[in-house]
């Protein structure tokens, strides 16, 4: 990773213009890691299954594409450059995620949500807002976040069918990252948010993934 000396404002500008694209434009996260459902059979889904699953795994891109926003906001603003650099590192293995899904999600027959320029645009405001109060604030968040992301996916790898090894490979993997993210946040020194602003976080949630399940 290139030091903190090497980019100007300006540059780090591009830098989230550049991220953004990459973000939403479709395949064009290139991931750093393959993709574990590779190599896992081809399952024959009934076309009900086939579209449930294909909304979870919209909801799963979605949640990614608002890890990007959030890591990126929150690199943008974080007064500690070591804080900065593990918030792109973070935003690096997200990538992976967000091409996974986006792949299990074409191979069903289906398109991630219209509505992720939206999501991206808000939880961008949101990691930018929290980096500007403090880095331990935006670390507790990026932990409360991620802790949201594993209820979601214990959920999703319940209802999926368990013929479809592909999507339960991406989510299981997806959850161990997720999980080790919030305990690095937390080791880091981010703040544990207390259980009112967990419980506004979870009907904020709620929001994405029922507008994101078919749109």
């Amino acid at each position: 990773m290139a030091s903190e000396r090497s980019y100007s404002p300006a540059d780090r500008l591009l830098l989230q213009a550049d991220a953004a694209l990459r973000t939403l434009l479709p395949f064009t996260g290139q991931p750093f890691r393959p993709s574990p459902a590779d190599g896992q059979p081809d399952a024959a889904l009934a076309d009900a299954d086939a579209r449930h699953i294909a909304g979870l795994m919209r909801i799963n891109h979605t949640g990614e594409v608002c890890a990007q926003a959030l890591y990126q906001g929150q690199a943008l603003t974080a007064k500690l450059p070591e804080v900065r650099e593990a918030m792109e590192h973070a935003a690096e293995e997200e990538i992976d995620h967000l091409a996974w899904c986006e792949q299990r999600i074409r191979e069903l027959g289906s398109r991630p949500s219209v509505l992720n320029p939206i999501f991206y645009g808000l939880s961008f405001g949101v990691g930018a807002v929290a980096g500007l109060i403090s880095d331990r604030v935006s670390l507790g968040f990026v932990a409360a976040t991620e802790d949201q992301v594993c209820k979601h996916l214990d959920e999703h790898l319940e209802q999926l069918p368990a013929e479809d090894t592909k999507s339960r490979a991406i989510l299981e993997q997806m959850r161990t990252d997720e999980e080790q993210h919030a305990t690095s946040a937390i080791e880091a020194g981010g703040l544990r948010f207390p259980a009112p602003v967990k419980f506004g976080m979870t009907l904020l949630s709620k929001v994405m993934t029922k507008s994101t399940y078919r749109i």
